[in-house]
């Protein structure tokens, strides 16, 4: 089993590996602070008959962010949702050429929706609008064209490994 201090790896994969873990932790931070503010909210609901007036906003937007983080680490190897009836029947050969063509149209989809939400987040920086307490709203969903971007960026880079597969070069 390899460490991180372990020299066989490079510095490139230790890096990947330390960002694997910072997104693990905001991801886990995320949720815990989803329910934490939900828990709290009822226990104040039930006993006090009161309540933060923007926990439930903050709550919805805890949401949006868990769900796109959450499909930032489900892209990392390829595992986000998948079809796999190809897999079962295919050659190996023409599996990896679907594999690219698949990932290399994920990764212009995921590209277009970054651009068209930054276009979005931008208008709702512009508009100066809050979503919450003094929290603006272009903050709330400035996830949303980052983690496309970064959907985006993984599935190129894991259509261009298949693509070097395609060439025969190896991976």
């Amino acid at each position: 089993m390899l460490t991180n201090n372990d020299p066989s790896r490079s510095f490139i994969e230790q890096i990947r590996l330390v960002l694997h873990r910072i997104e693990d932790a905001i991801l886990v931070g995320l949720l815990l602070l989803m329910m934490g503010m939900s828990v709290i909210q009822i226990f104040l609901r039930n006993l006090f008959e009161s309540g933060i007036s923007w926990s439930d906003v903050l709550v919805r937007i805890l949401v949006l962010w868990v769900g796109l983080v959450g499909a930032m680490v489900a892209s990392r190897q390829g595992n986000h949702i998948t079809i796999d009836i190809l897999n079962r029947y295919l050659p190996n050969h023409i599996k990896i050429l679907a594999s690219f063509v698949i990932e290399l149209f994920t990764a212009g989809i995921c590209s277009i929706a970054a651009y068209y939400s930054l276009l979005f987040a931008h208008m709702e920086f512009i508009d100066g609008s809050l979503v919450f307490a003094q929290v603006p709203t272009w903050l709330g969903v400035a996830i949303i064209p980052f983690s496309f971007a970064v959907i985006g960026l993984r599935y190129f880079l894991l259509a261009f490994v298949n693509f070097k597969k395609i060439l025969g070069f190896p991976s």
